[in-house]
């Protein structure tokens, strides 16, 4: 299902993220709701929440140079630190759903195909 980077959020998101950072679709289901210990990150998180977990969202938009910025009440804009095209010029309603949809935008662009059992 095509949907639009602008509008991912939750297990989409994460979905997308992943994508961009190598993971495959069947390690990205195996992992997103953990049923034993092993399938936790080092920091004790369960793997691919990269929207919602720092630990995971954080070195990505330090790696990425992306910039955030509050707007206005519970809106978070995000850009690449390399240009400031409006296609990758993302909001969210928190800085980590903006950077998330910001480095999805630069990687995959403005719509990306999302298996429909993730909407």
């Amino acid at each position: 299902m095509k949907i639009k980077t602008s509008e991912l959020i939750g297990p989409a998101l994460d979905w997308a993220v992943a994508k961009c950072e190598g993971v495959n679709e069947e390690a990205f289901r195996l992992y997103y709701e953990p049923t034993e210990p092993a399938d936790y990150d080092s920091n004790g998180y369960p793997e691919f929440h990269y929207s919602t977990v720092w630990a995971q969202g954080g070195p990505i938009i330090e790696r990425e140079r992306l910039n955030l910025s509050p707007t206005y009440t519970d809106i978070w804009d995000c850009w690449p630190d390399f240009g400031m095209s409006d296609e990758l010029w993302q909001r969210g309603p928190t800085p980590l759903a903006a950077a998330m949809r910001c480095f999805v935008a630069s990687k995959l662009g403005d719509k990306v195909d999302v298996p429909e059992e993730l909407v």
